[in-house]
């Protein structure tokens, strides 16, 4: 067992803790907390909060646009989590981390690094007062270096695990075994539905550990029963169902002619031309596999919108990790002018970018994989 106590065990009276208390009862008394109405987590909000209240691990299944990544933090909070240790929130994308981090302190009415804060690599930013530190999961994964208990958090909350790249599996694998060792640590796991099942199964405790529903417990969110774990005498974490947030979508479909002298850029741009002549205007977003294919596609766009009257006032905004901070946050500023933003799938999966109507899908993305060989 390891002997190191809590930075702040509950019930102590310090400064920190003290004056984290004070700013969670600050935001629940000027709303806050509560989840705006348009997002469909609103609908399970309490729920969620009966969820966590009551269990040491907590599944939450949505896909796209339902909230999970910015609402689930002020949840926590609601609850009282947050003020005797940190809420860590990872992300796989160090863009992510720091947009969900912006969007929740303006929710919240408090400044960047505040009650909420972020780290990614090289950037830290968080203060003594914050409560909420979203993170990359390769940040959290060399913490545990340091810290082998996360003594520094009340509660982790591991986003888009359905990703499963290799930080994201050793994480879930090292929490379950220092769950049981930390009953006052809380994890929510969030996941594309198809995956969440599985995660559920992973994190199966004893009926009689902590947090655990009592026999003849209705399972939580309409999932059925989980047979293989109840006949081992394990039950697995709850699981609750979040609907995305849909909306009508025509799709057109593009073969690819190889035998014409036609390369990617060039078809991006006629389809740019298809949407935009004889429409009203309305943003583009083009996702593309990498940063090479970003910036030789932004270059080839911003010279063909030059030849046009109407689209020569066009903006073209490349989006990935490596961008400096300044050039990230154009794509999310507002603007007046018509504007295509070319993106890796980070935009597809780990945030929203405001304004888009239209959508070009090059149709291939790099994707990692564990080589076993290597």
């Amino acid at each position: 067992m390891d002997p190191t106590p809590p930075p702040h065990a509950p019930g102590d009276a310090s400064a920190p803790a003290a004056r984290r208390a004070a700013t969670v009862e600050a935001l629940r008394a000027r709303g806050a907390l509560a989840c705006p109405a348009g997002l469909p987590l609103a609908e399970r909000r309490d729920d969620l909060l009966a969820a966590l209240r009551e269990h040491q691990v907590v599944v939450v299944a949505g896909e796209t646009g339902s909230g999970k990544s910015t609402q689930l933090p002020k949840l926590c909070l609601e609850i009282g989590r947050g003020v005797h240790g940190l809420i860590g929130h990872t992300q796989p994308r160090r863009v992510a981390a720091r947009t969900i981090a912006e969007r929740v302190a303006f929710e919240l009415g408090t400044p960047l690094g505040g009650a909420v804060g972020y780290s990614v690599r090289f950037t830290d930013v968080a203060g003594e007062d914050t409560m909420v530190r979203v993170m990359t999961d390769g940040i959290l994964l060399a913490e545990i270096q340091r810290d082998r208990m996360l003594r520094r958090y009340d509660t982790i909350i591991i986003d888009e695990a359905h990703e499963r790249s290799l930080n994201i599996d050793f994480l879930l694998g090292y929490l379950k075994q220092i769950l049981p060792r930390r009953p006052d640590l809380k994890l929510i796991v969030t996941s594309a539905t198809i995956d969440a099942d599985r995660f559920a199964q992973h994190f199966a405790m004893p009926r009689s550990a902590p947090g655990r529903p009592k026999p003849g417990a209705a399972p939580l969110g309409g999932s059925a029963p989980h047979e293989v774990g109840e006949r081992e005498g394990l039950v697995p974490a709850p699981v609750l169902m979040v609907s995305g947030r849909t909306y009508p979508v025509e799709v057109r479909y593009r073969p690819f002619d190889e035998s014409r002298e036609f390369d990617l850029n060039a078809a991006i741009a006629q389809a740019v031309d298809e949407l935009w002549v004889g429409r009203p205007g309305g943003d583009i977003l083009v996702f593309l596999p990498g940063e090479r294919e970003i910036r030789e596609a932004a270059d080839h766009l911003r010279k063909h919108l030059a030849h046009g009257v109407l689209t020569r006032g066009a903006e073209v905004l490349p989006l990935f990790a490596r961008l400096s901070q300044a050039e990230q946050d154009r794509v999310f500023e507002p603007h007046g002018a018509p504007r295509i933003v070319l993106a890796t799938n980070v935009a597809e999966t780990s945030l929203t970018v405001p304004g888009i109507k239209y959508v070009i899908d090059a149709g291939t993305a790099r994707v990692k994989r564990y080589s076993y060989r290597s």
